[in-house]
């Protein structure tokens, strides 16, 4: 398993103070190469979980294993480097920096790792081809459609390479033509480079892509036996 996350469990404290529990012994195993969709209800827990997996925020309780490291066990210093090389993220609202260009923001995932300009410019160059927005590298996220800004985000996701890419909802700010475009480059990851992708949404079209579709009930994964 790529990925092996066991008893997750996370509470956050409501406006009145009161314990609101998320999850509640939530577990998933991802294989390298696999496509997994995440539903649910709002609310449920949805990026809460893919957090927790992208090592955004700490667990209250649980487990998550990559290959054979407890990266859960690591300290926040340590688990810097594990997000930088081995998860992707895109997220809905794209989280671009406004001062930066299409082609600066691409290469900060580059810079958040050490990797030379040399060595990062053409790969993010390729990816930003391959995306359509090569012409688009010297704007500001201000400038792009939203279309445009979520796949310079997707570029700069994938652009060291990384076995795990969790997406929360990335197509839930664009239009149809666009959200296609974002979800076929997902599904060729798995496809053309062995990545494994975790993919939070609503949408019927979107999780029909994945192997397998979990939905979150009452703070636990089991599969979806609807679709």
């Amino acid at each position: 398993m790529l990925v092996r996350a066991s008893g997750l469990r996370k509470t956050f404290r409501g406006p009145d103070g009161r314990p609101v529990p998320v999850l509640e012994g939530a577990d998933v195993e991802v294989k390298p190469g696999e496509f997994v969709a995440v539903a649910g209800a709002s609310g449920s827990g949805k990026s809460t979980l893919l957090n927790l997996l992208g090592l955004l925020e700490p667990l209250d309780a649980g487990e998550i294993w990559f290959d054979e490291t407890c990266v859960s066990r690591l300290s926040r210093r340590a688990q810097c480097p594990v997000r930088g090389r081995s998860i992707g993220y895109v997220f809905q609202s794209f989280m671009l920096i406004a001062g930066l260009t299409a082609l600066e923001n691409v290469m900060l995932a580059a810079r958040y790792v050490g990797r030379s300009r040399r060595e990062a410019l053409p790969e993010a160059r390729a990816l930003m081809e391959r995306l359509g927005v090569a012409h688009r590298s010297d704007h500001y996220p201000a400038q792009l459609s939203g279309g445009e800004q979520q796949r310079v985000a997707y570029c700069r996701a994938v652009l060291n390479g990384p076995p795990l890419v969790l997406a929360d909802e990335p197509t839930g700010n664009l239009d149809d033509s666009h959200a296609t475009v974002i979800l076929t480059a997902l599904r060729a990851l798995c496809r053309d480079r062995g990545a494994s992708v975790i993919l939070v949404t609503h949408r019927a079209d979107a999780a029909a892509l994945a192997d397998r579709t979990l939905r979150l009930r009452a703070g636990r994964l089991e599969l979806d036996h609807s679709t």
